[in-house]
């Protein structure tokens, strides 16, 4: 597999390691990249974190929500 932004191939264990199918990129890679994606990734750098999103609303603050309180 290879990084689609320089076509460099990814290093397991450097760039990235498996947690069960899924491809968990590493600090060391998604600093490389250059700029957050916004995407939620674990070891973000850039600080981001997708429960703290501003522009969605939260699962708490669903009005639909509201009609099961007593």
């Amino acid at each position: 597999m290879a990084d689609s932004s320089d076509n460099k191939p990814l290093h397991e264990g450097i760039d990235f390691y498996m947690e069960g199918p899924y491809m968990v990129f590493t600090e060391r890679y998604l600093r490389g990249r250059g700029s957050c994606c916004e995407s939620g990734c674990r070891h973000c750098p850039w600080g981001f974190d997708s429960r703290k999103r501003t522009d969605v609303p939260a699962r708490d603050d669903d009005p639909a929500d509201d009609r099961y309180e007593d």
